[in-house]
């Protein structure tokens, strides 16, 4: 049986989830990876109140949808940043609080303990997010970077996040980590990197994402390999990059997305840049069997029609590993 196919709800919130499990079931999706923000997954009323998550359950099981993830970037993008008035924008009021930075660093994390044990109690295994970073302003090295900084940058990842990560053991829920600008982990070096920091605890695996590799240059079916059994969720996301130099390089030059200027901008999938034949083969290869999840992005696309296209484009695509060498029954009997 291919892989279901679900839409992260993150770019939907502005509908209330029975309007988004209504729109994907028409869409053709198998399932929603919830947010936790606006009505989709809301992890204070989870812990609250029992009927809340079952309400959650009532409205997809009305319209045949199933869930296997959660995902809570935002509250995570605060437990390790700098903190300033960006973040506000993104919290909610009882993790921003005052706005002092360490009081707000140590409420994420709070939240995304509370967030774990919202999802066992969901009945979901997998949180997906960011983990924010000290050091992310660092990335070009100029004033030359003192490697104890960026080690120190690690060390603070860790302290923050293994307390973090002890909640999701004791309820038996995984963290998959966006791989991500901005995030301890940009690319295969620094997710390794991440990975030994905190001891390489099966805790802390990989949402899958690989149109935030391949602009930068990295090689994201190799991700895949390398980090075979880390591969806890997958984002199915494209990305378009010019073949040919063009105003605004890799970094964004300040522009928004959808400028005509840029470098890169994030794409429907089967219209960007992505070779999502090899991803397929590399999750087969790896056994990956969890969901393929589109998180959907294009500002150039009206996104019922590309939510639609994308789903059908993945149905196409998606198919099982042999079980058989094709040439196995040359073999002399």
């Amino acid at each position: 049986m291919a892989r279901p196919i679900t839409l992260f709800t993150g770019q939907w919130a502005d509908l209330p989830l029975e309007v988004m499990c209504q729109k994907a079931k028409e869409f053709g999706y198998d399932g929603l990876e919830l947010a936790c923000w606006g009505d989709h997954f809301e992890v204070d009323k989870a812990l609250e109140d029992d009927r809340y998550v079952q309400s959650r359950w009532d409205i997809l099981e009305k319209y045949g949808l199933k869930c296997f993830a959660i995902s809570n970037h935002l509250v995570g993008q605060a437990v390790c940043d700098r903190i300033d008035e960006r973040h506000k924008a993104i919290l909610p009021d009882r993790v921003w609080g005052d706005g002092d930075p360490e009081g707000v660093r140590e409420r994420a994390a709070e939240e995304m303990k509370n967030t774990a044990r919202a999802a066992a109690k969901f009945g979901v295994k997998v949180v997906n997010g960011f983990t924010g970073s000290s050091i992310w302003h660092l990335l070009y090295s100029f004033p030359p970077n003192d490697p104890a900084m960026i080690e120190a940058g690690y060390r603070d990842f860790a302290d923050r996040w293994n307390p973090i990560l002890d909640v999701f053991d004791e309820v038996g829920v995984r963290f998959g980590l966006e791989v991500h600008p901005t995030e301890i982990a940009f690319d295969i070096v620094s997710a390794e990197r991440a990975l030994e920091a905190i001891g390489h605890r099966e805790a802390f695996g990989f949402n899958y994402d690989p149109s935030h590799l391949g602009y930068q240059g990295v090689d994201y079916v190799l991700f895949i390999r390398k980090f075979r059994d880390r591969i806890y969720h997958a984002h199915m996301k494209d990305v378009w990059w010019s073949p040919v130099p063009r105003e605004v390089g890799v970094f964004g030059g300040h522009t928004n997305f959808g400028d005509s200027r840029r470098y890169w901008d994030f794409r429907s999938p089967g219209r960007g840049s992505i070779n999502f034949e090899e991803i397929i083969r590399a999750l087969n290869e790896i056994g990956y069997n969890g969901p393929l999840s589109v998180e959907w992005e294009d500002s150039g696309m009206n996104r019922e029609h590309g939510a639609r296209e994308a789903c059908e484009f993945l149905r196409r695509l998606d198919f099982e590993p042999s079980e058989i060498a094709f040439d196995a029954q040359f073999a002399e009997h």
